[in-house]
């Protein structure tokens, strides 16, 4: 595996991961009956967010090369 190649796995694994976290922290927060604004909710969101930004950047810059 080249270096591209593992900078591109690891960027995919630690996406997934950042995204499941956020999944993990939003299902937490709504099952222990969480108001709508708290901070686990809010960062939960960010998270999957941060994670599908990172994935959809990394796909998209694969069709340029």
């Amino acid at each position: 595996m080249t270096g591209r190649g593992a900078h591109r796995a690891g960027t995919f694994v630690l996406s997934l991961l950042m995204a499941a976290i956020g999944v993990a922290l939003i299902v937490q927060s709504v099952t222990w009956h969480g108001s709508p604004i708290s901070p686990r909710l809010l960062l939960g969101v960010l998270f999957v967010a941060g994670g599908a930004l990172r994935l959809y950047l990394e796909a998209r810059k694969g069709r340029r090369t």
